[in-house]
């Protein structure tokens, strides 16, 4: 158990979180935490990373990684992205030891241990606060206690500072702003919760990546708003085709991306692409002229085409290219 001293600690900052009130700046609070996280756990560093598509970002750093503010990590290749994946905390006794974690980075800052907890923001685990030592062994679970108690300090203080915030910060951040899907961070983070769940669990789950075809062409022929048009008639039909379970995205100009989770038994995937067809491809009426929508896909499963979230999403994509261009999909 924590030591009343250490206890102490964490209730100064809740106290100095309480007295910035509604004001409360995101950004200022963040870099308060990992200074504090600092002595609180006797650790050289520490960091609050946030997931960012398939990257951990460092969006606060102090002690040891006080240099490191910006620094991009592959999730699928670090501790702090398994953490976020299983949305679970994680000790590692020692870094250079450790296959969960990123060995190349760790020996850059010079860290031997490290803890990481999940924080979750809306439900849903948006980054880790990790604290860090040159030491292997440090941490114990006395630390790991005290750690989460500042992680649901911040979560506290993050959906106070965006439900009050008037431009909606949260889900500008986490949606499309034309078609109002979430867009590519999200639907990572969905991904990954996802196949943790699909490893536990054993159900298969899809990915699904589409292209918008003629989409220049409507822009070029028609002017931008027509093209708009036709992007929100396609994400319509996209989402209204897929159950409540699925997840359909936006990750950027004319490519869509699709979670289906899990994978339906009847017909399979092969079934689902199909009747999505069926449902997206055709006609949109735009100022009295018919404009043609329609789009290439490719998928892969889990666990037919391996459990790695950027594998699937790469070979996907690869199928969707050769639907494009009519040629035979790639295998595994």
């Amino acid at each position: 158990m924590p030591t009343t001293g250490k206890l102490l600690e964490v209730i100064a900052l809740q106290t100095e979180v309480a007295g910035l009130g509604l004001d409360l700046d995101l950004g200022s609070l963040l870099d308060r935490v990992v200074k504090r996280t600092v002595n609180l756990v006797d650790a050289d560093g520490a960091a609050l990373e946030m997931a960012e598509g398939d990257e951990m970002v460092y969006r606060a750093a102090a002690g040891m990684a006080e240099g490191s503010l910006g620094l991009r990590l592959r999730r699928s290749d670090s501790l702090s992205g398994r953490c976020v994946a299983e949305g679970q905390s994680l000790i590692c006794a020692d870094a250079l030891l450790d296959p969960r974690c990123d060995r190349a980075a760790c020996e850059r800052l010079g860290l031997r241990s490290m803890v990481v907890v999940p924080l979750r923001h809306h439900g849903m685990t948006v980054g880790v606060l990790k604290a860090m030592s040159r030491q292997p062994g440090h941490f114990a679970d006395r630390h790991l206690a005290l750690l989460k108690l500042v992680s649901e300090l911040v979560a506290a203080a993050m959906y106070f500072a965006t439900r009050y915030a008037p431009d909606e910060l949260f889900r500008k951040a986490t949606h499309d702003g034309l078609t109002d899907l979430p867009n590519r961070s999200l639907f990572m983070d969905r991904l990954y919760a996802s196949l943790a769940q699909a490893q536990r669990d054993g159900q298969p789950l899809a990915v699904m990546m589409l292209d918008l075809n003629g989409l220049k062409g409507i822009n070029d022929g028609f002017g931008h708003r027509a093209g708009d048009a036709a992007l929100l008639t396609f994400a319509h039909r996209l989402a209204g085709g897929l159950r409540q379970t699925d997840t359909a995205a936006r990750l950027g100009g004319d490519e869509f991306a699709v979670l289906l989770r899990p994978l339906a038994a009847d017909g399979g995937l092969a079934a689902t692409m199909q009747r999505l067809a069926g449902q997206i491809n055709g006609s949109v009426e735009f100022e009295g002229r018919l404009l043609q929508v329609g789009a290439s896909m490719g998928a892969a499963s889990f666990p037919e085409d391996g459990a790695d979230a950027a594998r699937l999403l790469e070979l996907a994509d690869q199928r969707m290219y050769c639907d494009k261009r009519g040629l035979q999909p790639v295998s595994a």
